[in-house]
């Protein structure tokens, strides 16, 4: 199917696929086992986009995420707070006997909101604690690592992501579509 799109307003946030479509429990259960999102901001009419480690919290439902106090993202968020993110995993690729056919199994979550930058200094502990907690759930502050310091704090951007808007997408199929007009490939 193909979508036509207005230059003057701002394009759908719809998925196309239906059957690839994935509801708000996955979307959530996604985000607490992908490993790298990235985040795209702009500085008027320049992308950017930043890999980054994020945690998501269900109970503020926003993303959370860090950097320096200093630098591209924090500029262009408080110039232009609309922001997107994208997390992915890929499978394995499937080749076709036909060219149009070729795919990847792949699951993806995509978000829109405004990113914000936390001011205070226990909330962006308790998200700096989230985001450890996500990636090395077996070690405990105080015991394993030293905790994090007011130091450490105060050089540190921590950002939310107030979700507006989220989709996510999910086509894990074993195989590509193959032709019966061609010679079909051997497994």
């Amino acid at each position: 199917m193909t979508r036509k799109y207005d230059l003057n307003s701002p394009p759908p946030t719809q998925i196309l696929r239906k059957e690839y479509a994935c509801d708000d429990e996955w979307i959530c259960q996604f985000l607490s086992r992908a490993e790298v999102g990235h985040i795209a901001t702009h500085w008027e009419y320049q992308p950017f986009i930043t890999p980054m480690l994020f945690w998501y919290d269900s109970q503020t439902h926003e993303i959370y995420f860090h950097s320096h106090i200093a630098g591209r993202m924090l500029a262009n968020i408080q110039r232009h707070p609309e922001a997107c993110f994208e997390s992915c995993v890929m499978g394995k690729l499937l080749p076709s006997n036909a060219a149009m056919e070729f795919a990847m199994q792949y699951e993806s979550v995509v978000a829109f909101g405004k990113i914000r930058l936390l001011a205070e200094m226990e909330d962006k502990r308790r998200c700096l604690y989230g985001l450890i907690g996500k990636y090395f759930p077996d070690l405990q502050a105080g015991v394993e690592y030293r905790p994090i310091t007011d130091v450490e704090l105060k050089i540190t951007a921590v950002f939310g992501l107030k979700i507006d808007s989220w989709s996510g997408k999910r086509n894990w199929q074993e195989k590509a579509v193959q032709i019966t007009d061609w010679p079909a490939l051997s497994e």
